[in-house]
C-alpha cells in the first residue's frame, strides 16, 4: 500500500507534501469560519469545517453563541462525525472539561491546564496507550482572559515535513517504538497512571493518517539516549520555538472554538480575574476528522 509516511516511499512523499504545502493555509485568518450555530451548522458552514481539517488537520469557528453551554462543543463535535469521548480522570462526569483557574480544592489545582500558567508545545493525550490516542478535540472558548492566553498552533503534517526535508533520519528516530516515555504517575494508592513508551509519529493501520505524541515539558519524560532522537527533539524545539511559518497565533473570543486533529499546540500565561474567570470547554475524542 503506498504511504506518504513510508520512509522508503519517497516519490509517494513528494506527492503528496507537494499537494499538502500548495493548499495550506498561509496565515491563522485562513482557519477561521463564521458559523450561525455551531450546535447546528448549515452544510455549508459544516464542509468549510471539513475542508480546512483535510488541509490543516484544523479549523476555527466564529459565532455569536456563548454562555456556558456544554451542549456546544459536544454538538459541534458530532456534526464532524466526533462520538467517542475521551472521559479522562480530570472531566467533568460528561467528560468534558472545563478549562478555568481551578480552586484550591480536589487534584486540579496540580496540573497546569487548570492555573493561569503557559503550557508549552504538546499534543494531548501524549501520556495515554495507545487504545486511548486522542485523535481530535474541540476548544471552545465561553469566557476570555482580561489579558493573555493566546494559543499557538501548528498542524503535526507540516512538523513532519519539516523535519523529514531537514533529515529522514529524525523522523526515522521519532517513528521508533521507544522514542518517547512518560514515566508512571504516583498517588497515594500507588500507581495512577503505568508508564508509557511509544513513537512520537505513528501512522493508524486502518486509515493511514499520521497520528503524532509530543510534550516539550522537560520533567517527567524521558527521551531515547541516541545521537538521533536527541538531534530530532532538538530540531522540533527550534522550529517550534522560532515562530516558523506554519506556526499560527490567535486568541480564542467568546463564541470562537478550534477544532482539531489533535494537532501542536501551546498556551500563553494569562491575568486571572476571579471576577470574570477565563473558562474554555475542551472535549477529546478518541475518532478522528475526516475531510473531504
Amino acid at each position: 500500500m503506498e504511504s506518504p509516511f513510508d520512509l522508503d516511499q519517497r516519490d509517494a512523499y513528494e506527492r503528496w507534501r507537494d499537494a499538502k504545502l500548495a493548499r495550506h493555509p498561509r496565515q491563522a485568518q485562513d482557519l477561521i469560519v463564521d458559523v450561525a450555530d455551531p450546535r447546528a451548522l448549515s452544510e455549508g458552514e459544516r464542509q468549510a469545517l471539513l475542508q480546512r481539517c483535510a488541509t490543516a488537520n484544523m479549523a476555527i469557528y466564529r459565532s455569536p453563541v456563548q454562555g456556558e453551554d456544554k451542549d456546544i462543543p459536544r454538538r459541534m463535535a458530532a456534526q464532524l462525525g466526533l462520538h467517542r469521548l475521551d472521559a479522562n480522570w480530570l472531566a467533568d462526569e460528561d467528560g468534558i472539561s472545563p478549562i478555568a483557574v481551578a480552586a484550591q480544592v480536589g487534584d486540579r489545582p496540580a496540573f497546569i491546564p487548570y492555573t493561569n500558567r503557559p503550557i508549552k508545545w504538546h499534543t494531548d493525550g501524549y501520556y495515554h496507550p495507545p487504545s486511548r490516542q486522542i485523535r481530535a478535540m474541540v476548544l471552545h472558548c465561553v469566557r476570555a482572559a482580561s489579558a493573555g492566553g493566546e494559543n499557538a498552533l501548528m498542524d503535526h503534517e507540516m512538523a513532519y515535513i519539516t523535519m523529514r526535508d531537514a533529515n529522514p533520519d529524525w523522523v526515522r528516530a521519532f517513528m521508533a517504538s521507544d522514542a518517547m516515555t512518560i514515566p508512571e504517575r504516583m498517588d497515594e494508592d500507588g500507581v495512577a497512571r503505568a508508564e508509557q513508551t511509544g513513537p512520537v509519529f505513528s501512522v493508524d493501520e486502518t486509515r493511514g493518517a499520521l497520528h503524532m505524541r509530543y510534550t516539550a515539558r522537560t520533567r517527567s519524560i524521558q527521551w531515547k539516549d541516541d545521537p538521533a532522537t536527541r538531534a530530532a527533539v532538538a530540531f522540533l524545539e527550534h522550529v517550534l520555538y522560532t515562530d516558523g511559518p506554519h506556526v499560527f497565533r490567535l486568541r480564542l473570543a467568546p463564541g470562537m472554538g478550534l477544532v482539531c486533529n489533535n494537532v501542536l499546540h501551546d498556551r500563553a500565561g494569562f491575568v486571572h480575574d476571579p471576577r470574570q474567570p477565563r473558562l474554555l470547554y475542551r472535549a477529546r475524542y478518541l475518532d478522528r476528522i475526516y475531510g473531504d
